[in-house]
């Protein structure tokens, strides 16, 4: 269920102008393996269906040691949020709202990035709090618009 809603997820960024996010394979099922197994990975269920799945952690991400454009609204130690995804009919629901409010709850200091193509996403975390803090680079050297919610 949760390798179908990544694709569907996949086909939504494209056809909504946002095709190179994730392209066709990304998140590849070994991530979605590994963040299973280390609790990273969590989902949003309603009775038995899964709504959205995200990865959440409390750790520092590299990718976010260097950030462009602007600053991080502090230093301290934070929650990162990756590789969000809703069902194809749990979308306008509030799903990623409930993602973003669960994390809260385990860490009052978040950040999270998202492509610039990714419209959807950034209105969702601007609608939930999170203030735009300038770019940073993934391994890759792509970049990603940088978002932090804090306290």
């Amino acid at each position: 269920d949760i390798l179908e809603i990544y694709e569907s997820a996949r086909k939504f960024m494209s056809d909504s102008g946002n095709p190179n996010q994730w392209g066709h394979t990304n998140p590849p099922a070994s991530k979605t393996y590994d963040d299973i197994n280390t609790g990273r990975l969590h989902v949003v269920c309603e009775e038995d269906k899964i709504l959205g799945v995200f990865f959440f952690e409390i750790a520092n991400d590299p990718t976010y040691a260097v950030i462009y454009g602007g600053n991080w609204l502090n230093d301290l130690p934070y929650g990162v949020i990756h590789r969000i995804a809703v069902s194809s009919d749990a979308r306008g629901k509030g799903v990623a709202g409930f993602c973003f409010e669960y994390a809260f709850g385990k860490c009052k200091n978040l950040k999270i990035d998202t492509h610039k193509d990714n419209k959807p996403m950034q209105r969702s975390l601007e609608k939930n709090g999170f203030v735009k803090c300038g770019i940073i680079h993934l391994a890759n050297g792509d970049e990603r618009i940088a978002f932090q919610k804090t306290e």
